[in-house]
């Protein structure tokens, strides 16, 4: 479904909630509000959406936050964000924490605003790169890549070692994006330290952070530093990016991957094509979206295996009945791992890598019946806790159960109550790219090893407009290699009509 255009006069730029919500005085904030400063008493600037879920437990399901005279509204309610995901009356809207990144990614599929015809083009021009046809060409290459990952933790687990999760899956996913979508290679295993794009990458998202704590007109004095380390991240990032074209437009065309795409494709109705400077945007886009969400996923994941060796002894059954004895599974049979993507979304339900979209009233309208919004109005949707709402998810939505997505509980639950990729015309374009990745990766380690936990560790989430766990750390055990007959391939898997 594409989206109905905005019509020009839309507002533009921030919009504080007093502009957009007629009624606002009716919405909760926090206790203890200190006039100029905001809702700032108790709150860490490290984690802004960490507090924010605490807020919400406390406030229901539509409250605000104010900090340095602007205004938010924040929503999780699952009836309240069905309502924001009607497309005929709501669009993305791109917030604060989005907007600090267009000064790297500009008009982006992922930062750019609905008014600008560069997404549109974009996205009609890349969307063919996901379908069944182009995954099925990416998966050796992420097996290929998979085969690095695995042969790091092979010797790890030979000294008794223990493994940076988090590091290793960021190493991983980089170099899966970059290897099928722009035939790059950054040699991310062969390095000691983290690639500079991946310091370079880091950078930005923590700077685009670090703008929403401070007041607008005090970042220049309180952020010199930082602003300078932000251009120089950013100066990397694109020459990084414009070697990589060069070498493309220098060496012919690719095998049809996204570059491909993004140099040679256009629009099947009206032949225009990405310009240059937007082909750069898109790459950026990719290599960091693309990778980032995904690593952080595939961490918190192996976490909750580590902590639950029932539900990783059942994902581990599955993998050996469904692969049998071959030595690398086929395309189709990753998804056929039924269970392996239960603990997946059940991991994504609880820790979203992406934890907020936000959206705006195209119109005039009535959030839910219950608040009205003028044009141009928006609200940010908490997805951490929207995936933990107790009238859909039950008392117990805090506890990891990965048979809470068995298609009978699928089936029961209402639409847009589980939303790790956003929503609407403007949702991930990458998500089956990722669930394949990550469902892929999840079955080859669980087949590989058994993964052990450091008792003593808590899991922390670090945020960086994405999250990711801090410090988790994982000590692989080879298993014996699997010697089952090809029969057992026929074998029915429990769920596989999932």
């Amino acid at each position: 479904m594409t989206e109905a255009p905005i019509r020009a006069e839309q507002p533009k730029g921030f919009r504080s909630a007093e502009l957009g919500w007629p009624e606002l005085d009716r919405i909760p904030h926090p206790p203890h509000r200190v006039p100029l400063l905001g809702d700032v008493v108790g709150v860490n600037r490290r984690t802004p959406l960490q507090d924010s879920m605490r807020y919400a437990r406390r406030l229901g399901p539509v409250f605000r936050r104010k900090a340095f005279g602007k205004e938010f509204v924040f929503v999780w309610g699952a009836r309240h964000t069905a309502d924001l995901a009607d497309e005929s009356r709501f669009a993305k809207h791109v917030g604060l924490g989005v907007a600090n990144l267009r000064p790297v990614a500009g008009d982006g599929l992922f930062t750019a605003y609905n008014h600008e015809p560069n997404w549109q083009l974009a996205h009609d021009v890349l969307a063919p790169g996901f379908s069944r046809e182009a995954m099925a060409g990416y998966h050796p290459m992420m097996l290929s890549v998979a085969r690095r990952l695995t042969e790091h933790w092979d010797r790890a687990a030979a000294a008794g070692l223990t493994v940076d999760v988090p590091g290793d899956m960021t190493k991983l996913t980089l170099e899966t994006i970059a290897r099928t979508g722009f035939g790059h290679d950054f040699g991310s295993f062969e390095r000691s330290r983290p690639h500079p794009f991946v310091t370079a990458m880091v950078g930005t998202l923590t700077y685009a952070q670090r703008l929403n704590t401070v007041p607008f007109p005090l970042a220049p004095l309180l952020l010199r530093g930082a602003s300078r380390r932000n251009a120089a991240d950013i100066a990397h990032l694109n020459h990084t990016v414009d070697e990589l074209v060069r070498a493309r437009r220098a060496g012919g065309e690719g095998d049809g991957d996204l570059l491909d795409r993004m140099l040679l494709t256009a629009h099947p109705e009206t032949g225009e094509r990405l310009a240059d400077r937007n082909v750069r945007r898109q790459v950026i886009t990719f290599l960091v979206a693309g990778h980032e969400t995904t690593s952080g996923a595939l961490s918190f994941a192996l976490h909750y295996l580590s902590r639950h060796p029932e539900v990783a002894a059942r994902a581990r059954a599955e993998v050996d009945r469904v692969w049998g004895d071959a030595t690398e599974p086929a395309y189709e049979q990753v998804a056929r791992l039924r269970y392996v993507r239960r603990v997946l979304d059940e991991s994504l339900r609880l820790w979203p890598t992406a934890p907020a979209f936000a959206r705006e009233a195209r119109h005039d309208t009535v959030l839910a019946g219950e608040h009205p919004m003028r044009r141009g109005a928006w609200a940010l949707v908490l997805t951490p806790m929207l995936h933990r709402d107790p009238e859909v998810w039950g008392a117990d939505a805090e506890r990891f159960d990965p048979d809470r997505f068995e298609a009978p509980a699928v089936r029961s639950r209402a639409p847009h109550t589980f939303k790790p990729f956003g929503t609407g015309a403007r949702a991930c374009i990458g998500r089956q790219f990722a669930l394949h990745e990550a469902t892929l990766v999840l079955g080859l380690l669980l087949r590989r090893y058994e993964l052990r936990p450091d008792p003593a560790y808590r899991l922390r989430v670090t945020e960086r407009l994405t999250l990711m766990p801090e410090g988790l750390r994982l000590r692989p055990e080879r298993r014996a290699p699997v010697r089952e007959p090809a029969s057992d391939l026929r074998r029915p898997v429990p769920g596989a009509g999932d």
